[in-house]
């Protein structure tokens, strides 16, 4: 049996104008040191898991009249050891947004989390160092009942400890006009390019660490792989 890690949706910290170019934005910060997952999890041994990539540190959302850019700071500089060609590697964001009522309660597979009633998601946005096709490919054959919203930007990017990616303001789930009055959660996971048969491109937690696989878990399929949460 698969023990689920319950998210709730977080109120919003901050909400400001901004000019002309860009109509709303909101923005969070969070705390560092609390990249472990339920509280005891450890990186990779490999050192290409940086101490503190796994770390989210500040989010924000930025409209303009046609778009919104999503961006996830972490507490360790971006690096691209495995040559992806958008500026980071070993990082899978997952930014999960309640647009209005209803919406879904469990996750894509291979992350184990579920949300409480009346904390649905009704669209997510992934950040991956992955090419757009092979996210949204693999969202089709191993996440097909939530592929409608599941929204991967044409180009997502690292640069310095920011991961970013834009999507038009409409699959984004703003159909009102504005990003104002949703509420987001961000889960932070790692890019795993062979993944387990039925995961969604996400790496296990076991028991014990390894080179390419966080520790501090359970060998079975019965932890929330997720290092973060915002």
């Amino acid at each position: 049996m698969k023990t689920r890690f319950s998210l709730q949706t977080l109120a919003l910290a901050a909400l400001f104008a901004l000019g002309a170019g860009a109509a709303h934005a909101v923005e969070f910060t969070d705390a560092k040191g609390d990249d472990k997952g339920p509280g005891n999890y450890v990186y990779p041994t490999d050192g290409v898991y940086k101490a503190g990539s796994f770390d989210i540190t500040k989010f924000s959302a930025v409209q303009s009249n046609t778009d919104v850019e999503f961006q996830v700071e972490v507490a360790a500089g971006l690096e691209d050891p495995w040559g992806m060609g958008g500026g980071f590697a070993t990082q899978m964001v997952f930014i999960f947004i309640k647009t209005g009522p209803g919406g879904h309660s469990d996750a894509p597979p291979g992350l184990n989390v579920q949300f409480a009633p009346g904390h649905e998601w009704n669209k997510l946005v992934v950040l991956s160092p992955q090419k757009k096709a092979r996210v949204t490919g693999e969202a089709e054959a191993k996440a097909s009942k939530w592929a409608k919203d599941i929204v991967v930007p044409n180009l997502t990017r690292g640069r310095g400890r920011m991961i970013s990616g834009t999507v038009p303001l409409f699959t984004s789930g703003a159909t009102q006009g504005s990003i104002d009055g949703f509420s987001y959660q961000v889960v932070m996971q790692s890019n795993e390019g062979f993944p387990a048969p039925g995961d969604f491109l996400t790496r296990k937690v076991n028991e014990y660490e390894g080179q390419h696989r966080f520790g501090g878990g359970n060998d079975g399929d019965c932890d929330p792989h997720v290092m973060d949460v915002l």
